[in-house]
């Protein structure tokens, strides 16, 4: 029986995320193979490998448990930088760790420990296209912001928030249950942040509120 790992996406909905991890964990069950561990990876920017604490832990964790392969539903949870995200798929491959993207059934080793050129190039293509779509998307956005703001101006209307709007504790303890539930158990801020995709600075205010 393969020995594998899930990596699901963080994001600010937790029930995206738990869906990943429950279709992931159902197939796995079904195929035969058997979950040693899950982990998140907060898809954020263009850090090198090196910068990403979730990834660099996955990594450990496959190295140090004999793991066969590592499951996502998607090559784009990787990462938002191609290369980098390239990297992470060499250096899981150099030790002998498959990566099994279900959404395209595709696989970096084939059953002999060999990478599959094949599935290199898809992924790699996959990986440019998911670049392409998140800069047009970006572009789009840019573009309806300017385009506000420009009416905005015309029309004398004042943007932003009032200069004294300030959060109240409560809002920030209704809105982040389980952020300050994890500071309670003593995890630290950056564990909490992979986990739940809140940043350090949100997280070093929800920590002064319990004290």
């Amino acid at each position: 029986m393969d020995k594998v790992v899930i990596l699901a996406r963080v994001s600010t909905d937790k029930q995206e995320y738990q869906r990943q991890v429950n279709e992931l964990t159902d197939y796995c069950t079904r195929v035969g193979w058997s979950v040693e561990a899950v982990f998140s990876n907060k898809v954020s920017g263009a850090k090198r490998m090196e910068e990403r604490p979730e990834i660099m832990d996955l990594i450990d964790f496959v190295k140090s448990n004999d793991i066969d392969k590592v499951v996502c539903l998607e090559i784009s949870r990787l990462g938002r930088n191609t290369l980098e995200a390239l990297k992470v798929i060499e250096c899981l491959n150099e030790h002998g760790v498959s990566l099994y993207v279900k959404n395209y059934n595709l696989e970096t080793l084939n059953p002999d420990g060999k990478v599959n050129p094949v599935a290199s190039l898809i992924c790699t293509i996959l990986l440019e296209i998911a670049s392409m779509e998140r800069l047009t998307i970006a572009e789009r956005m840019a573009s309806g912001r300017d385009q506000y703001i420009a009416k905005c101006r015309r029309e004398g209307v004042k943007m932003g928030r009032p200069a004294t709007y300030r959060k109240s504790e409560d809002a920030y303890k209704q809105q982040y249950q389980k952020e300050l539930a994890l500071l309670k158990k003593g995890i630290s801020f950056r564990n909490v942040s992979a986990i739940t995709g809140t940043s350090v600075n949100t997280l070093r205010r929800l920590k002064s509120i319990i004290g």
